[in-house]
């Protein structure tokens, strides 16, 4: 390299304008405050954003409070602006020499979610940080996706057994908070191994299948599940349901079950494909848990086994 093009590139690298046409090439949203928490710059990107998303400012992002802002929506409720405006303040008080929080930020039309990240700046012996938030929607979903995936059943698209117990505990917690009753039913293929050698392993799966199509119409609330609870059992849950009414849907589901007319000739109970049903509803309490409601709908269903099968014990 000659002297005078190192000379050019270095006036060229401390050019502003320079500088700033790097800072708008960036697709991340970038915005610098001071100690006070006073917006000083933002780069295209976070002018960008904000008219796309009715935020533009009239008279320009400088000097607008951002530390407030996220205040004022803490304040509101909202629980990622809160640990925005904590670790934050932990940069600029010399805490934490960076900070980090993946959050939420959906629109009407998308989810999406950003990554903030805060780290200090000094320049002529003065403090700045520089905040940048970064798109990381695509990798979130490809995240929540595989979520999903690991809670379903692979054969029957359902809910698998540790989806379900995870959502047990969260319903047992949240009907013990409201003082409600919450119920759960064991439905169990009477004499499936016999179907299963009569027509063979790829129509047992099937039948599986069948079964559990008809199931997701009986878990329609935020409160219900229903879930690939073994190999030919199945389980629902029914929060906020009395037995009267949790006896009535089980009886529906029985009739459904019957007009599916799924062929089972070897069983000893009928031609067609019939369940057995344990049923249990409590209302949680300090005194109980909900190991004990799964126990008290595992019992009905032995129960129900034991009195013949294809019937209701609850």
């Amino acid at each position: 390299m000659s002297q005078s093009s190192g000379a050019k590139d270095i006036a060229l690298n401390d050019s502003y304008d320079f500088l700033k046409l790097v800072l708008d090439s960036i697709t991340e949203h970038i915005v610098v405050i001071d100690e006070l928490g006073d917006i000083q710059y933002v780069n295209k990107s976070w002018i960008d954003f904000g008219y796309e998303n009715s935020c533009a400012m009239t008279n320009g992002w400088h000097h607008v409070k951002y530390l407030a802002e996220c205040d004022k929506a803490a304040a509101a409720g909202d629980g990622f602006a809160k640990k925005a405006a904590i670790g934050i303040r932990k940069v600029i008080a010399g805490h934490d020499a960076i900070f980090y929080l993946e959050y939420p930020c959906h629109s009407p039309n998308e989810k999406r979610w950003f990554m903030m990240r805060v780290t200090p700046l000094v320049l002529a012996a003065k403090k700045y940080f520089v905040i940048s938030h970064h798109n990381i929607t695509e990798r979130r979903l490809a995240e929540d996706q595989v979520k999903k995936i690991a809670r379903l059943d692979g054969l029957t698209n359902i809910s698998n057994r540790r989806s379900f117990n995870e959502f047990i505990a969260r319903e047992w917690r949240r009907c013990k908070r409201l003082n409600k009753s919450i119920c759960m039913a064991i439905i169990d293929i009477d004499h499936f191994k016999l179907l299963n050698d009569s027509y063979g392993h790829q129509v047992g799966d099937r039948c599986l299948k069948r079964l559990a199509s008809l199931l997701k119409k009986y878990a329609k609330r935020p409160g219900d599940i229903c879930a690939r609870y073994g190999g030919e059992e199945f389980a629902i849950v029914w929060g906020d349901t009395s037995l009267d009414e949790s006896i009535l849907l089980a009886k529906d589901l029985m009739n459904n079950i019957a007009r599916l007319k799924i062929p089972n000739t070897k069983s000893p109970i009928s031609n067609y494909l019939t369940v057995s049903l344990g049923l249990s509803v409590a209302m949680p309490t300090k005194e109980n848990s909900v190991k004990t409601l799964i126990a008290q709908a595992d019992h009905m269903l032995y129960q129900a086994k034991a009195n013949g099968r294809n019937r209701i014990e609850s």
